[in-house]
């Protein structure tokens, strides 16, 4: 049984939604976030990543920064640029890309139900990435980035939402990447209940992005629990922000590689080795990607599970996987897997690509000219560009308990954070 259940949002005064609403503050580095924020005072960027406010050199985890964003969070509540329901509403976020349209349910999920598996995760997580988010929860009594959740569709909760998108949208914006963004508030309390108890009959959710906020959240939870002994279960620092969406709805972009070097082989000695285990041709020869026609991505892109284009010194190779190498195992038979445990680490000496930083990843959304331009910018260097991992391939390894390599997959387009926040300040001693 997965338990989800609304809450009141602190959200956008309605005019200034799409002025406030910001991508996830993990996107940016520290000078494009600083950016966004000189040139939108009113961005969300100022609160979930407040060293936007101070001089360039200052500790961005110090903790005047956290105050600072709690300070900055306050005041856009008592201004009247947030407010907040005045009752516990679920609300329904759609997000329109390219003509394809995703709906998800904003609503809050349970830390039990993320402890003990029923809401299942398929990517380790790292407490040095997770204190700061940690902090940030603490300090501010809040959830301001929303968990990407994602659930096998549901025919109940498909015709009840395509039946409240009928209704009369609270935001319907269109943000600077081209992404039309559109909310409806549910207040109705049947209606609450009707989706409440929907999500009581499906038996697993899984974390689609955002492992390391969802893990952040939880760990406030707890914290928030041992400083409260006698909590019923019922307080909200036992939830977590989440927007939940239908599984098959969603589009994961490819995440492709670009190591450094060589280590040592030539192009034509690399493609010689890679003969055991794939057949490979040579697609484009070029000089550069002046040629940003269709065909020509086209020709140079992957187009099924176990084909990788190569790049290496102005050439594109198709590479495809000989049969033996898939299993029946879900992590192993990865395209992602395969191209770690047959090319990156035997024989171009990634070990480990969490940590080896002879290895960048870059989502595929930036296209391949992007890892034309990266692999040119210093002799030696060599691309791979992948094809997507695939939902079924993601809930296979989240149900077997299982963990994907690191940089597996890419969501587009991205929850914008500041819509909706989810609150517990003084909740616990209003109610004790």
């Amino acid at each position: 049984m997965t338990v989800i259940r609304p809450f009141r949002g602190i959200r956008p005064e309605d005019e200034l939604a799409a002025a406030i609403a910001a991508l996830p503050y993990d996107v940016y580095n520290r000078a494009e976030a600083k950016e966004v924020v000189q040139n939108n005072s009113f961005s969300f960027l100022k609160i979930d990543r407040a060293e936007t406010q101070f001089p360039g050199e200052f500790d961005m985890y110090s903790e005047e920064v956290y105050a600072r964003a709690r300070d900055t969070f306050l005041n856009m509540q008592k201004d009247g640029s947030f407010v907040r329901d005045e009752s516990n509403c679920f609300y329904l976020y759609a997000l329109t890309m390219n003509g394809r349209t995703q709906t998800g349910i904003v609503g809050c999920a349970a830390i039990d139900d993320y402890l003990d598996g029923t809401i299942r995760r398929h990517e380790n997580t790292r407490a040095e990435k997770e204190t700061d988010r940690i902090r940030h929860i603490d300090t501010l009594d809040a959830q301001t980035g929303p968990i990407f959740l994602a659930y096998r569709q549901n025919p109940a909760l498909h015709t009840l939402t395509e039946q409240l998108k009928s209704g009369t949208p609270i935001y319907d914006f269109i943000s600077e990447d081209g992404i039309r963004h559109q909310v409806w508030k549910i207040s109705d309390s049947k209606t609450c209940r009707e989706i409440t108890q929907l999500f009581e009959n499906i038996g697993h959710v899984y974390i689609a992005d955002g492992h390391h906020r969802a893990a952040s959240a939880v760990k406030v939870g707890l914290k928030r629990r041992e400083s409260h002994p006698d909590y019923d279960g019922s307080e909200e620092f036992n939830y977590f922000l989440s927007v939940l969406f239908p599984a098959d709805e969603l589009k994961i972009f490819d995440y492709n590689r670009v190591i450094e070097d060589m280590n040592g082989y030539t192009a034509d000695e690399l493609s010689e080795s890679l003969l055991k285990d794939f057949h490979v041709n040579m697609i484009q020869e070029t000089t550069g990607f002046n040629d940003s026609s269709a065909s020509t991505y086209s020709l140079c892109r992957p187009s099924a599970k176990g084909e990788f284009s190569m790049y290496c010194e102005g050439t594109w190779y198709k590479l495809t996987a000989k049969p033996h190498l898939y299993k029946k195992d879900p992590v192993d038979s990865l395209d992602v897997s395969i191209l770690q445990n047959t090319i990156l680490c035997p024989l171009l000496g990634i070990k480990d690509p969490k940590t080896d930083s002879r290895i960048r990843f870059v989502g595929g959304i930036r296209g391949l000219k992007e890892l034309v331009h990266l692999a040119d910018a210093k002799p030696g260097r060599i691309a791979f560009a992948m094809y997507p991992t695939s939902m079924d391939e993601l809930l296979a390894v989240a149900d077997a308990g299982r963990l994907m390599p690191p940089k597996s997959t890419w969501f587009e387009p991205k929850l914008r954070s500041g819509l909706f926040i989810h609150t517990f300040a003084d909740e616990y001693n209003d109610r004790h």
